[in-house]
């Protein structure tokens, strides 16, 4: 008994003396990001206990306990497999503990995601992967450009106007699903365009992720890598475009309506330089440079060269196979992450005081919703009424910002002003008062 009780001593030292420790930067850079992630976890908003499953642990991490952020992903609200529910049970189940929920020039399921995200104890970054073309003016040529952005917990400001700029993409991704089916129809493949509005489902602008499922399912392939390979890749010969903006207009949207602007897998395209250069003086503010293999040096040197963020994220969309990275198997360093947020959070705070201004200007239903609108059940649980603004914007700032965030002069005369907006609510009919 007494030798069992060495060797199983001896294991943990061994084990204890594998385990890195962390430089003052990397903990600095832990500290801070941590006391991010758990904003808003404090048991007293809420009368739930489920209300963010971290509040279990104090709404804290030990340094050096694993804190994962997933910055690329999509659910089946574009051509992710997964619901958005799903996609967050999953990435809990991985140890995730920060998801971004990036589906192709589509906010919809980020109001699913959060509530999702309640439940697990897994804090959601809206995002969107915005696609676009990159003219290469040499050339006079295009090619296809995918931006990240990446919103606060309060979401974009001016949501009207990102949304109507994601409405005419999204359009144009019907036009362009239809011209791949008619090419492949043209190579003798007899694909119908209902096989693939029936995968994409209702309300989802099909995309070439959908094309192939189809053929797979009409078995034309062999499996999705081969649809892609050898009819769908960029120039391929089913490959079309539809009504993507260019870039560097996707960019100064981005910029305009509160958001982090990153630049996706710059590793598939042509012309990454050019495009990293022209994308950087429109406001670009990262590139992708981590994957589940690890740190890419070429991109990493540009994003020094540029001044430009490094982050990545497994781009992962539950198809399954040996080719797609996992959720959370990105290893994003600390003080990438660190520097992440010194960057965004500002800008998300200008966001959050926009969303207000607007709403304070003409306080409707329809400014009242962009509000609430990807946060709505926190925001209202446990509260009959509102009599005023002010305890509306109360609440939404002690879950969205620190401390220190929220005493800042601009809030405090919104506070003001707004303490003469009555505003009633019941459970989820809001009404402005008179």
């Amino acid at each position: 008994m007494g030798d069992e009780k060495k060797r199983r001593n001896k294991k943990k030292k061994r084990g204890s003396g594998n385990k890195k420790k962390m430089n003052t930067e990397q903990t600095e850079a832990f500290k801070s990001v941590s006391d991010w992630v758990f904003i808003g976890s404090s048991p007293s908003l809420s009368s739930s206990s489920d209300d963010f499953a971290v509040t279990i642990n104090n709404g804290s991490l030990r340094c050096g306990d694993k804190l994962v952020f997933e910055l690329h992903s999509h659910s089946n609200r574009s051509d992710g497999f997964l619901s958005p529910s799903k996609l967050v049970e999953r990435a809990y189940n991985n140890g995730v503990k920060v998801l971004s929920l990036t589906d192709h020039d589509t906010m919809a399921g980020i109001p699913e995601a959060v509530e999702a995200g309640r439940r697990f104890g897994v804090k959601i970054i809206p995002g969107i992967e915005i696609s676009t073309l990159f003219g290469l003016r040499d050339s006079g040529s295009e090619e296809p450009v995918h931006i990240l952005a990446y919103y606060g917990t309060s979401g974009p400001a001016m949501y009207d106007e990102l949304e109507d700029f994601l409405v005419k993409i999204r359009d144009g991704r019907f036009v362009r699903g239809r011209e791949m089916v008619l090419k492949l129809n043209k190579l003798k493949i007899p694909l119908k365009w209902e096989h693939v509005t029936r995968i994409a489902g209702k309300d989802v602008a099909p995309g070439r992720m959908h094309v192939a499922r189809a053929l797979l399912e009409a078995g034309y392939v062999e499996n999705l890598r081969q649809a892609f390979t050898k009819y769908l890749h960029d120039g391929g010969p089913a490959y079309a475009t539809g009504t993507e903006p260019m870039a560097e207009e996707a960019v100064k949207l981005i910029c305009k309506t509160g958001g982090v602007a990153v630049l996706a897998h710059p590793w598939a395209l042509k012309n990454h330089v050019g495009v990293i250069r022209r994308l950087k003086d429109a406001g670009l503010h990262g590139i992708e440079v981590y994957r589940s293999d690890g740190k890419l040096e070429v991109f990493s040197e540009l994003a020094d060269t540029y001044s430009l963020l490094k982050l990545g994220g497994s781009d992962y969309h539950g198809k399954g196979g040996r080719n797609e990275s996992e959720l959370g198997s990105v290893n994003l360093p600390m003080t990438a992450l660190q520097d992440f947020l010194n960057l965004g959070r500002p800008i998300w705070c200008e966001a959050i005081k926009a969303t207000m201004r607007a709403f304070l200007d003409q306080p409707s239903d329809s400014n009242l919703s962009n509000i609430l609108r990807f946060d709505r059940a926190r925001i209202l649980k446990g509260n009959s009424a509102w009599s005023c603004g002010k305890e509306l914007i109360d609440r939404c700032l002690a879950i969205w910002l620190t401390s220190v965030e929220r005493e800042n002069e601009e809030f405090e005369t919104l506070r003001t002003k707004l303490s003469f907006v009555p505003i009633t609510s019941n459970g989820s009919c809001i009404t402005v008062g008179p």
